[in-house]
Parts: structure tokens; C-alpha cells; sequence
């Protein structure tokens, strides 16, 4: 996927430095991620690399070689019951803000899932991350939930805002395999 002079694609492992650099300053700085310590290059590389598996997108907004933005969907819950429920996360460098780079990302990770078979999307935004908050729901997200003052960052509590979106034809129909399902627990 490109836009202008920024393509979206799949991650690959020489791009982790660039998205440790930009979710570090997100953290030390900024409103996304209420973790208060940097990621480690193998953890992101195992993360990765298990996501890919599973059909879920790992991707990187990338302008003229360098890494600008990154996104990536992991399930929501390990147990069965949720396989088709996916929950994601979107980092954009701090210099690049405003580009609409997120909106960028997002809709990847909505196509992308979509098209391997999830059902629902889930995000889980800072409340005061306003931006954030308008981004989702301008791409079909609504607020589902709000858990106030579930992280303490930088002096103050924050809210964690539930944000989701139906992908496909979200519950209005069974997932593919349902009758396969079915019919081997008899």
C-alpha cells in the first residue's frame, strides 16, 4: 500500500531498531503506551515473527528508507473462543505526527485482518490521547469501554479508553469454519 511517497508494508527484522527508537520516545515521552520501559530487539523479533504466523500484520509505514510508523495486530485473548478477535497497536515517529500516517497504518491493519478471517478489532487508546481517539473513530471505531485511572505515567493517572470495530461481517454471520467446528464435536 503506498500513499504519496510512503508505502505500508509487512515488517522485517532489520526494521526493529527504527520502531524500538520511535515506541521509546512514545513512552519516555508521549501519550501512547503506558509501559515505562524500552522493548528489547528480541522480544519485538519473537513477538514478530509469532504475529506473522498467526496471520496477523506487523507493518511499517516507510518514507524514502527509513522508517517512519509502525502497526501490528496480536490476539486479543489466547483462548479459542476469541481466535477471531484481534487487538492492535500503532506507533508513529514523533517528528511525522499530523501526516496522517496513522490513519495510514490503521486502515492496513483493518484490510489486512480482515481479509485473514477476524471478525472484530479492538484498541486500547490513552484518554488523553485525543488524536488517537478521533483517529479510531473516523475509521469506524466506537468507544466501548472506559477504565479510568488504570496507569500511572509521568505524575498522573490515565484513563485506557476500549475502542473496537467490526471487520467483515463482524457478527452477523458465523465465521467460515463454524460448520467444520460443529460438526467435529459430535
Amino acid at each position: 500500500m503506498t500513499a504519496g511517497d510512503i508505502v505500508v508494508r509487512q515488517s522485517r527484522e532489520d526494521d526493529v531498531p527504527a520502531m524500538i527508537a520511535i515506541y521509546t520516545h512514545h513512552i519516555r515521552r508521549g501519550l501512547g503506551g503506558n509501559v515505562v520501559v524500552a522493548e528489547d530487539p528480541d522480544d519485538i523479533k519473537k513477538r514478530r515473527k509469532n504475529m506473522l504466523s498467526k496471520r496477523l500484520p506487523h507493518l511499517v509505514a516507510e518514507q524514502d528508507g527509513v522508517v517512519i510508523g509502525y502497526a501490528y495486530a496480536v490476539p486479543f485473548r489466547k483462548r479459542p473462543a476469541y481466535r477471531y478477535t484481534a487487538k492492535h497497536s500503532i506507533y508513529v515517529h514523533h517528528e511525522q505526527l499530523g501526516r496522517g500516517l496513522g490513519r495510514l497504518l490503521l486502515d492496513a491493519l483493518v484490510e489486512r485482518c480482515a481479509a485473514a478471517g477476524y471478525r472484530q478489532l479492538i484498541g486500547y487508546v490513552d484518554g488523553a490521547n485525543v488524536a488517537s481517539l478521533k483517529l479510531h473513530q473516523a475509521v469506524g471505531f466506537r468507544e466501548v469501554g472506559r477504565l479510568p485511572a488504570v496507569a500511572f505515567k509521568f505524575g498522573k493517572w490515565n484513563d485506557s479508553v476500549l475502542m473496537q470495530r467490526s471487520l467483515g461481517d463482524g457478527d452477523a454471520s458465523p465465521p467460515h469454519d463454524y460448520v467444520a467446528e460443529v460438526f467435529s464435536h459430535k
